[in-house]
């Protein structure tokens, strides 16, 4: 299998449709088809089988994806050395989960931009998991210890969450009112999600949402009182109520292949020493207020 058989089999494993893998390669429906039927008559075996839902990695195809995937990480990599240089200019997608960037990654990026105006940031606010293996995006912020062996991390600081509301709301708790919870979507994941159904499980909610910079912006329109961490919380104060959920840590990660390039080692750097100047902030241990 060479390298342009082993794009084509990794998009379709991945895509797990012909529209799919065509449309994240540039090419056409009936060209996937047709390249696919030329590598497994080579093989003399099916990589895929054929159903409704889509195609489905056989025995074959299962042993395959790993060595594909090898060959798809030499490749890119010998790609990232060629491009490396040692110029401080060129594109680096930095991603991270939506309330990060929007509630303080975007408003603290302009010094590295005056700093570095060669290099060009772009920052993905995730509404899915931008995978670093499979490049689609080079630097990472994210709650937890990357487990990936391909991936280096450090450690940047712990978030820190209270329940906060609105000065006029927490008199009122204060007062003896039932508190009014606004909370996370039914079918959010997330480990602050987890953590409000198993304590609070008749809980009165005020508001569901899977978006905490919406939680945050209800809380301030006085509706009710929301979990935040902390540096989300800026213009609310603290209501106790009793328990909050354990600091989760927060790391930089990208992978071994980018770490000694020079434009993705300036942005890392950056991001180190914004990230550890602000620890109070991301722990509580300082008020709280908007960049």
């Amino acid at each position: 299998m060479n390298w342009d058989d082993c794009r084509i089999f990794l998009a379709l494993a991945r895509q797990g449709t012909l529209s799919g893998a065509a449309r994240r390669l540039g090419v056409s429906h009936a060209t996937v088809s047709r390249r696919l039927s030329e590598i497994e008559a080579a093989l003399a075996r099916p990589l895929f089988d054929r159903d409704r839902a889509g195609y489905r990695l056989t025995a074959l195809g299962q042993g395959v994806l790993a060595q594909a995937q090898a060959m798809e990480a030499a490749a890119l990599a010998i790609e990232t050395l060629a491009q490396a240089g040692e110029e401080l200019a060129g594109s680096v997608r930095l991603t991270t989960a939506r309330a990060m960037a929007s509630g303080y990654l975007a408003a603290r990026l302009a010094d590295f931009a005056l700093a570095q105006p060669n290099i060009e940031i772009a920052l993905l606010a995730e509404s899915r998991i931008f995978s670093l293996a499979r490049r689609e995006a080079d630097i990472a912020v994210r709650l937890g210890r990357p487990a990936d062996a391909d991936l280096v991390g450090t450690h940047l600081a712990d978030i820190g969450y209270a329940f906060y509301a609105t000065p006029a709301v927490r008199a009122a708790i204060a007062a003896g009112a039932v508190p009014r919870l606004i909370g996370f979507d039914k079918d959010e994941a997330t480990a602050e999600g987890l953590w409000m159904s198993e304590q609070f499980p008749q809980a009165r909610l005020a508001l569901r949402s899977n978006n905490q910079l919406s939680q945050a912006a209800a809380a301030r329109s006085g509706l009710g009182t929301a979990l935040l961490p902390h540096y989300l919380a800026g213009g609310l104060e603290p209501v106790d109520l009793g328990a909050v959920p354990p600091r989760r840590e927060i790391w930089l990660i990208t992978r071994r292949d980018l770490s000694t390039v020079p434009r993705f080692r300036a942005v890392m750097t950056y991001l180190v020493a914004l990230y550890r100047r602000d620890r109070a902030l991301f722990s509580g241990d300082i008020a709280v207020a908007r960049p």
